[in-house]
């Protein structure tokens, strides 16, 4: 039996790209520095995959920034700001489309899907001029076969492409993006030609898309492009890989139906109705990658349940043509469990990083081929078991306090607008009043500080008068600057989930679990095990010293129960749901305490709300309701004049605006200004919006600082559409990947920005 893996993470096993781009973005490195650590990762993860027995290896599945991104400078569809003037793609072209440059914005950013990973969005129109831009693909292979190494080539695919791109600026909103396929197709063409020249057997098409709902006419389009294909596919084998939930039976049907292809690889662990379809009607001859070892967690695979899964499975497909598969790319998870130093055994045995699972992959391929390792299958027998019966994983009086959630929706007792003005009588803000998201840069010396505390090189002592010193100096800026609502700006926290999770009872923690969450930014999710509680007290202290160093308001910051639970990594022995009502009662706990020494102004942050929405719409309303739900057990219970804030970003959040409203929180902060204002148009179309919010008036993931006129005009866009006494003046996000000497010009001119308008306001009174 053969044995394949869709994707594999690009860091290394201990950030060493991170670095590198850090270092190359810096000025303090060279392209061919860079260039030397991705190669030195490429051939680790072939080796490691070769060594292990894997059959069928993907290459062209590293990237500097995103594999969407990399299938733009492929197909030369760089927008015309970025003075590109043809030939192949460098650098300095490629980073100023992920990044921004001085003189130009970055392309949008969103979220991959349902995960917490991110892409850059392709901008198209009918005037874009297509060309043959980047032979990184043709490159990567012709690397791995001369290291000795014959891989798959992964592309995007073609419709998957367009269905993941939006117009550009100045294109009519419904332009059809499938209308481009013909002039893209030439291009990829091209690229399976050199492929095939330099002795490619296998090509790998990735086509998420096709787990959306779509109508016949997007179907159509894959099989339009495909046909269209066939005869530069000639002579490969073809393999369509989907992940992350089911096939509809009509795309099931389209896509066993496409020409000139030999393979589908299809998610099993998440697409669990999929293997029906499968059973009911298989292409004889043709390939199944089944997706049975989880892509998207870090448990051990249930080696037996697997097993038997695949042994189904062999009765449909012919024993030759059936491939053990992850369910899509590792590129999710952690990279090697072998780095964990501090983890206990117990739950340590209950866990399989990306190493591991390419290790799983293919002792259940040789298993099925009756080559079954008994000690490993036993040994995992054993995992499962002792995961299932430790104690440390239930808590009854956590259970019982979650199950009686039910039965009350927890709302606030006053509707917002009375709320809105019991805050503002105490508050007293004035209009357009600016404020931040909640975190400042991290310095060197800031992380110096957290590495050594936590290495027990200096005393708590120490720490806490670093902490402090940072915080003072953060609060004296803001003052300097004249903000309005302040922060502390988070000197104590790495990241805004693995902090929380530190201190809540059910979680485990990693030393070098870091996941790629885009560019160079990775982040390291906590892993959820057991029932989730809060022993103590996690912010208050910190929240009051930084306000007791201000007379202006001080926002306590919070992360909410749902960006914590889709920015971890999930038990799976129990429904989502109840995990998140847990952490929710938590974190109940937290803001009345943090009520009870005075901090008037909560942030509960739900960055990843709209990121954990089901990939299908017949999903959306169950989701909807629990997750909004839980964030309103969060803070049912304070008084009115406590202004409970949230914050949004870098997902589409106009089609569940109403969800939204429906949390009712007192003000929302949410990303804009690298969407291209997007969020703005869906109060143009008429919602209205009673509560307080703060579209991003700059984008914090771009070095570029915004002028104050550039604020100006994009707070103008926003008054044509919201209430003047509504409406709130702060950048996308938080600032921590940014330096000082990005923060305070950007800050300095946002702030200006609002007392302009404010002056003309009064003007117009």
């Amino acid at each position: 039996m053969a044995s394949h893996i869709v994707g594999y993470p690009r860091m290394g096993p201990k950030r060493e790209l991170k670095f590198a781009l850090e270092s190359f973005w810096d000025k303090k490195s060279s392209a061919e520095d860079l260039q030397k650590v991705a190669a030195d990762i490429r051939s680790s993860i072939w080796k490691q995959m070769s060594d292990a027995g894997i059959k069928y290896i993907p290459s062209n599945t590293f990237s500097y920034y995103d594999q969407v991104l990399d299938a733009t400078a492929m197909l030369g569809a760089v927008p015309p700001r970025y003075g590109w003037k043809g030939g192949e793609i460098r650098f300095d072209t490629y980073f100023s489309m992920a990044r921004g440059n001085a003189a130009v914005p970055a392309m949008e950013m969103t979220k991959w899907f349902d995960t917490n990973y991110h892409f850059i969005v392709p901008e198209l129109g009918p005037d874009v001029n297509f060309s043959y831009a980047s032979h990184k693909a043709v490159d990567e292979y012709k690397e791995a076969k001369a290291l000795g190494v014959d891989t798959v080539p992964v592309l995007v695919g073609p419709v998957s492409y367009l269905l993941l791109s939006k117009p550009a600026k100045g294109v009519e909103k419904n332009f059809s993006l499938l209308s481009l396929l013909p002039k893209i197709l030439p291009i990829y063409k091209e690229v399976i030609s050199e492929l095939k020249a330099a002795g490619a057997s296998w090509i790998q098409f990735d086509e998420p898309t096709l787990v959306l709902d779509l109508d016949s006419h997007q179907l159509q389009a894959f099989t339009a492009a495909y046909a269209d294909l066939e005869s530069t596919l000639s002579g490969l084998n073809v393999l369509i890989e989907t992940y992350f939930t089911d096939l509809t039976a009509e795309t099931y049907k389209t896509l066993i139906g496409l020409k000139g292809v030999t393979a589908y690889g299809l998610d099993l662990v998440r697409g669990t109705q999929t293997i029906d379809l499968v059973k009911r009607n298989f292409p004889k001859g043709k390939y199944l990658f089944a997706g049975v070892v989880d892509g998207r967690n870090i448990w051990a695979n249930d080696l037996a349940s697997s097993l038997s899964t695949l042994k189904e499975l062999e009765a449909v497909v012919s024993k030759n043509n059936l491939v053990v598969s992850t369910s899509c790319s590792l590129l999710h998870t952690a990279v090697d469990l072998v780095n964990e130093t501090k983890l206990d055994d117990e739950i340590k045995s209950w866990l399989a990083f990306s190493a591991q699972k390419v290790v799983e992959v293919n002792a259940l391929a040789k298993a099925l081929a009756g080559q079954k390792d008994e000690a490993f299958f036993s040994a995992n027998a054993t995992a499962q078991t002792s995961r299932k019966s430790s104690p440390r994983v239930t808590n009854e009086a956590v259970q019982k306090a979650a199950a009686a959630l039910k039965g009350s929706d927890h709302r606030r007792e006053t509707n917002v607008s009375a709320r809105l003005d019991a805050q503002q009588r105490k508050l007293n803000l004035p209009i357009l009043p600016t404020t931040t998201i909640g975190s400042f840069p991290q310095t060197l010396e800031l992380r110096r500080v957290r590495r050594e505390f936590k290495a027990n090189k200096i005393s708590e002592d120490d720490y806490v008068k670093a902490i402090k010193e940072e915080i003072k100096k953060v609060v004296d800026l803001q003052e300097e600057l004249d903000i309005d609502v302040l922060v502390h700006g988070e000197p104590e926290r790495n990241d805004m989930v693995e902090y929380f999770g530190e201190q809540l009872s059910g979680f485990a923690f990693t030393v070098n679990g870091w996941v790629q969450s885009y560019g160079s930014r990775c982040v390291k999710p906590p892993i959820i095990y057991g029932d989730v509680s809060r022993p103590n007290p996690m912010t208050v202290f910190w929240s009051s010293t930084a306000q007791s160093m201000t007379a202006r308001p001080m926002k306590g910051m919070l992360t909410g129960p749902v960006t914590i639970l889709n920015w971890s990594f999930v038990r799976n022995d129990q429904p989502r749901f109840e995990t998140c009502y847990q952490i929710a009662l938590a974190i109940k706990n937290e803001v009345e305490d943090l009520e009870k020494v005075g901090i008037n102004v909560i942030q509960i942050d739900e960055a990843a709300l709209r990121e954990g929405l089901p990939l299908r719409k017949s999903e959306h309303a169950f989701y909807l309701k629990w997750a909004v739900h839980s964030f309103r057990i969060t803070n049912c219970g304070v008084q009115d004049t406590t202004q409970i804030h949230t914050h949004m970003c870098y997902s589409n959040f106009n089609d569940i605006i109403h969800s939204i409203i429906d949390m009712d929180a007192d003000v929302i902060t949410i990303e804009n200004s690298r969407s291209d204002e997007k969020l703005l148009s869906v109060f143009r179309e008429g919602v209205k919006y009673g509560a307080g919010i703060g579209p991003g008036v700059y984008d914090i993931h771009s070095p570029r600082i915004p002028s104050t006129e550039e604020i100006a005009v994009r707070i103008n866009k926003m008054l044509a559409v919201l209430e003047t006494n509504i409406l709130w003046v702060n950048p996308d996000c938080g600032l921590k990947t940014r330096k000082y000497a990005e923060v305070k010009p950007a800050l300095s001119n946002m702030v200006a920005a609002a007392k302009l308008l404010r002056t003309q306001l009064a003007s117009a009174e």
